[in-house]
């Protein structure tokens, strides 16, 4: 299995005497190459397995393994780093830096790993061409489309070759054309073997051939 949470309770303690259970003893497996879209309203607990994939928070309880490693005990230097090498995470706002250009923003990602020019330079013109943005590379993002700044924010997921997509409610803010293009876009990616979860309540998701498995969570359970 890529991802496998087990037992997995995950708690926040708002106050001494009120607790949240965000997920409630969830058992889930996910294999390698499969896109799984996580269905449920906002607060059911679907965004927690998510930050929990990407260690991004921790379980109260259970664990988290991904790819045989348990990333769920991993100290915070440890999952900066897996997060470095495994995770592509595709934001719902897509986080980019508007006074950066295009391929500034695609290559944040690399700044850690300090790649000599050329490798960079690769990396950069490979997802440019593959979600077809090269001809805006240096085009500050705060003047771009909303769809070439999805393109860009899928770009900079993708340009570590994650083994891992994360996507937190991506077409939340797209009408319909840009989520088509966006499906379109996850089609690349799944064709590579990526193993993708996205978070979700967008209906457009659950009558795909692309989509393997939808699991519904409600109130911290999978259903």
């Amino acid at each position: 299995m890529m991802i496998t949470l087990k037992n997995t309770t995950k708690t926040y303690e708002l106050n001494k005497n009120n607790t949240i259970t965000a997920l409630d003893n969830i058992n889930l497996n996910i294999k390698e190459g499969e896109l799984v879209v996580l269905k449920g309203v906002s607060g059911s607990g679907k965004s927690t397995i998510l930050s929990l994939i990407a260690v991004l928070t921790k379980p109260t309880s259970g664990e988290v393994i991904v790819n045989g490693k348990r990333v769920s005990k991993l100290p915070d230097n440890f999952a900066s780093d897996y997060r470095q090498e495994d995770i592509g995470f595709i934001f719902q706002k897509y986080n980019l830096i508007p006074t950066l250009s295009v391929q500034e923003n695609i290559l944040l990602p690399l700044v850690p790993t300090n790649p000599d020019e050329l490798e960079a330079k690769a990396k950069l013109d490979r997802v440019m061409e593959q979600f077809n943005i090269a001809h805006k590379k240096d085009t500050m993002v705060r003047n771009l489309s909303g769809g070439e700044q999805q393109r860009v924010a899928i770009a900079r997921a993708h340009v570590n070759d994650p083994k891992i997509i994360i996507a937190d409610e991506p077409t939340a803010n797209l009408d319909e054309k840009l989520s088509l293009d966006f499906i379109e876009m996850l089609k690349i990616l799944k064709a590579e073997g990526k193993t993708i979860v996205i978070a979700t309540h967008d209906p457009l998701f659950l009558n795909l051939d692309l989509v393997d498995r939808i699991i519904e969570i409600r109130s911290g359970k999978i259903v």
